[in-house]
């Protein structure tokens, strides 16, 4: 049997849902057996090498570089699987949207970031505008909210044993079906 290719990103979020995926312990010498990585930072491939059956993204778009990697994820796999509460509901990030309410609310956000909050040292007054930077959207954006997701896997982060279940179930082809007691967070 062929083994399955699975690619990870991390866009707009803290990469924690990566450090679960690590937290599969030995389960990732099976997990080996049947599959392999292509794109991803636990390899270190930036670019895809062929077309991938198991996408994972975690985190939300809240620039065009998060975008263009998601949509590049969508194009090259066959599943796109949102991991974890930034990828599905925008977490931490997303907190960006509630706090612009001016007629330029990412500007609004830029100044409060490096103008006016006092716990930063920029006596020039300069927001960093560099053509290497990539250009901020007008907000964070849910993964649904730029391309179709197939699968949520929910958790800030999920553990490593939801991670293992979801994608023991996606590497037979199956979809993941998580217990309550497996993603109730409390």
């Amino acid at each position: 049997m062929r083994k399955k290719r699975i690619a990870t990103a991390s866009l707009a979020g803290c990469f924690g849902c990566h450090m679960s995926l690590l937290d599969i312990d030995e389960r990732i010498i099976d997990l080996m057996k049947v599959a392999e990585f292509d794109r991803s930072p636990l390899n270190d491939f930036k670019k895809f090498t062929r077309r991938c059956d198991i996408g994972l993204i975690e985190g939300g778009c809240c620039n065009e570089d998060n975008v263009h990697v998601l949509r590049e994820f969508r194009k090259n796999c066959d599943v796109l699987v949102a991991v974890g509460q930034c990828a599905i509901m925008g977490g931490l990030p997303v907190m960006r949207n509630a706090i612009m309410h001016s007629e330029d609310p990412l500007r609004e956000c830029l100044d409060e970031a490096y103008k006016a909050s006092p716990k930063v040292m920029n006596p020039e007054n300069q927001i960093p505008n560099d053509p290497a930077l990539p250009l901020l959207l007008d907000k964070v954006y849910t993964l649904v909210d730029v391309v179709k997701v197939d699968y949520q896997i929910p958790g800030c982060p999920p553990s490593g044993d939801v991670l293992w279940t979801a994608l023991s179930a996606l590497i037979k082809g199956e979809p993941p079906e998580l217990d309550w007691a497996l993603i109730k967070y409390d």
